[in-house]
């Protein structure tokens, strides 16, 4: 597709918070590139004050953005920051965005996926206790978001991406010495990968103290992790400003700022874009892939 001729859509998220400064100031960096749509409208209220009314705008157009991504009328969404806490209270039954759309688009196999200029990461297993790590760790769900990122970062340019398996144990579990998920799990799911997306380099079982290094420094496109905290470690200690939540697996990408609705200094100008920002760049990637 023409980026010219491509749609992206955009929400405000709850607009008490700085969604719609970060989102202002997103489309003056990117304006030209492709038309954007406001999803939903904007509603008076008081930056800095969520009230029930901004929390139940921010569901409608979520609504909204969602039956558009759906029926074609937009290319990508970027969704600005919402407060799950607020939409909960009036309904609102997914434990986030990413469960949301996936549930609205019908989509049963997909999953959240964190990228920014120096790490894109996708996880295993998501918000789940440590001690429970090992037993929910499983061959097959490797696979799938290794094949669900190998096509986002596909989709998003990169012809043969390169991902990386991260390893579970200290040192990949020194032959066995302390723990052998990465023979027993992980490497089964190497194999299987390199044989269902022959197009893709797949490595790995890869040192965990070291992989996340070697893909900012451009050796991998990507990294499949474990468990949340091996990956958003790194992750937000090089890309804190940048990285942005995209759901990988819906035929049309959604994307939004790795951050919240930053009540506390909404509407005092200080509010940093560069995550939303990225969010577009990444939609407008999405639609060129």
């Amino acid at each position: 597709m023409s980026i010219e001729n491509a749609v992206i859509g955009y929400t405000l998220g709850d607009q008490a918070g700085i969604g719609p400064e970060v989102v202002e100031a997103a489309l003056q960096r990117v304006s030209g590139q492709a038309r954007y749509k406001l999803i939903g409208k904007r509603i008076s209220c008081t930056p800095g004050q969520p009230t029930e009314a901004t929390a139940h705008a921010a569901l409608e157009h979520l609504e909204q953005a969602a039956a558009a991504l759906k029926s074609g009328e937009i290319d990508a969404v970027v969704t600005a920051p919402i407060c799950k806490e607020a939409l909960h209270k009036i309904g609102f039954n997914y434990p986030g965005q990413t469960e949301f759309f996936a549930d609205r688009m019908g989509v049963k196999d997909y999953a959240m996926c964190l990228t920014g200029k120096h790490l894109t990461v996708v996880l295993c297993t998501t918000h789940k206790a440590i001690a429970k790590v090992p037993q929910l760790l499983q061959t097959e769900e490797i696979v799938r978001v290794g094949k669900l990122l190998a096509n986002f970062l596909h989709r998003t340019g990169i012809n043969a991406p390169r991902l990386a398996l991260a390893g579970l144990n200290p040192h990949n579990g020194e032959n066995g010495a302390f723990g052998n998920e990465e023979s027993r799990i992980i490497q089964p799911a190497v194999e299987q990968l390199q044989h269902l997306i022959p197009w893709a380099h797949i490595s790995g079982p890869c040192v965990p103290d070291c992989v996340y290094r070697d893909a900012a420094d451009g050796h991998f496109d990507g990294v499949v992790a474990p468990y949340h905290d091996q990956a958003l470690i790194p992750l937000k200690l090089l890309d804190f400003d940048n990285a942005v939540n995209a759901t990988i697996g819906l035929p049309r990408l959604r994307v939004s700022p790795d951050h919240g609705t930053a009540f506390n200094i909404a509407g005092k100008g200080i509010a940093n874009p560069s995550s939303t920002i990225r969010a577009f760049e990444v939609a407008l990637h999405s639609v060129q892939g």
